[in-house]
């Protein structure tokens, strides 16, 4: 039989490929983004709870009202913007799902979305497959700033959206509010509209607040904001997110998700709920990461890798240029296999080869036990 690939050059994620390669060589595995540590005991204890009960059946198809209602809640607190959790808010199956969704609603075949390199690596495909054409710009310099002049140039009347990252994974740095206004002037009087993947919205460090383009109304009347609940309660099996858009948006964004999921898993719903109902639940969480930023730092000073300035996430780039000419990919293999430490090498998330930054990425949502144990190999570097 023929069969034509709508993603030819799409092979499996790097984040399965180095697990998998952590499992098989009982590394230590800071590659893929996920904690060691389990999510609260009070979160166990409803889900349990409501699956005891009974709700065990189909959720509304937008998501749970308690949940949707939730988010609202913390989209107001965080933020101070008003999303109607009836028309505005959607649950999802993660946020990589809300991301697809979002595309497939505005794509249509020769629409152009620009995305900005490094990018996490379900954008492109998604733009592609639904016949897409992704448009790069390159982030500029150790703090990954987007070059807004070359953002200005790629515009044009084709542009069917732009796709922001912040916190950015990978380089854990964020956007500013500078960021957001201009970003917000360059749309203007266009028909552009913009996908703000926020999945790590709860932990930006160092008493800085996260800029949400929920704060920015002429933005936010445009746009699709991704979010999940896997990172902000430890739950990332559970693949739950949200995405939160205009009604408009939202009434378009659910006529394709109602035939990709339907519904998202009915008691882990009411369960988030709950615990986010207490907002000590996501405001504390970038107190908690930033103490597991700083102590791995602690760990690793010394050594011969630098690091470069986290400002979110869970994630820490680490320069090796003092102890290997190697490509990053060959180096991340090799630590892997020899020392039985598992990073992503940061090349991957590049459209094109970058130049040889040597610069590897390493997640610190872990355990104090295994950041320590992942120190102690560092040091040996």
């Amino acid at each position: 039989m023929k069969f034509t690939s709508k993603l030819p050059s799409t092979g499996t994620t790097i984040f399965t490929v180095m697990s998998a390669l952590a499992r098989e060589h009982q590394a230590i595995n800071l590659s893929q983004g996920f904690p060691d540590f389990d999510c609260h005991p009070k979160l166990l204890e409803s889900a349990q709870r409501y699956m005891q009960q009974g709700f065990n059946q189909y959720a509304p198809m937008p998501g749970a009202p308690a949940l949707r209602e939730t988010i609202a809640t913390l989209l107001y607190n965080s933020y101070g913007a008003t999303y109607h959790p009836d028309t505005e808010i959607t649950v999802t199956a993660g946020a990589t799902q809300g991301i697809y969704t979002a595309l497939a609603t505005l794509v249509h075949p020769g629409d152009e979305v620009i995305l900005f390199s490094p990018a996490y690596d379900c954008y492109a495909p998604a733009i592609t497959v639904h016949g897409g054409i992704p448009v790069y710009s390159t982030l500029q310099g150790s703090g990954f700033q987007i070059d807004w002049n070359d953002v200005r140039q790629k515009l044009n009347a084709r542009t069917k959206a732009i796709i922001i990252n912040s916190p950015h994974n990978p380089s854990g740095t964020t956007l500013s509010a500078n960021d957001l206004q201009t970003l917000q002037q360059l749309v203007h009087n266009t028909s552009t509209f913009v996908i703000s993947d926020e999945v790590y919205e709860h932990m930006v460090f160092d008493g800085a607040s996260h800029q949400s383009v929920a704060r920015y109304k002429e933005l936010a009347a445009r746009s699709f904001i991704v979010s999940s609940f896997g990172k902000t309660v430890h739950t990332t099996g559970w693949k739950i997110g949200y995405v939160a858009a205009p009604a408009a948006l939202s009434a378009e964004f659910r006529k394709i998700h109602q035939f990709l999921v339907f519904a998202v898993n009915h008691p882990l719903q009411l369960a988030l709920s709950d615990f986010l109902n207490d907002s000590a639940n996501y405001t504390e969480l970038k107190h908690f990461y930033q103490a597991k930023r700083d102590f791995f730092l602690r760990q690793i000073q010394g050594s011969r890798l630098k690091p470069l300035h986290t400002s979110g996430t869970y994630f820490q780039l680490l320069d090796y240029s003092n102890i290997s000419n190697e490509t990053d990919t060959d180096l991340a293999v090799r630590l892997t296999k020899e020392k039985k430490l598992a990073a992503i090498p940061l090349s991957v998330f590049y459209n094109e080869a970058p130049t040889q930054q040597h610069l590897l990425r390493f997640c610190f949502a872990k355990k104090e036990e295994t950041l320590e144990r992942a120190a102690e190999i560092i040091q040996t570097l």
